[in-house]
């Protein structure tokens, strides 16, 4: 079990960059910090793309899984 709680999930299945990007960016401007996003997605851009959104955005992802072409991100709002 995970030591972080979903507050919310952002479908972005069938979107190909930079839409993930987007749409994670938008969702995050709208939490509040502390708060973790589950962002879905089929396009394997994400899998560099999410994390060096993050690391330039100053955010975190705290897990990312990968199931038959379904991508899980987790990402919490640092600041």
């Amino acid at each position: 079990m995970s030591d972080y709680t979903i507050t919310k999930t952002l479908d972005c299945k069938g979107l190909a960059c930079p839409m993930p990007i987007v749409k994670l960016s938008m969702e995050v401007a709208k939490m509040k910090v502390g708060e973790v996003v589950e962002m879905l997605s089929t396009d394997p851009g994400s899998l560099a793309d999410v994390p060096s959104w993050a690391k330039s955005t100053g955010n975190a992802v705290l897990e990312t899984k990968q199931d038959s072409g379904l991508i899980r991100f987790y990402v919490k709002r640092q600041k």
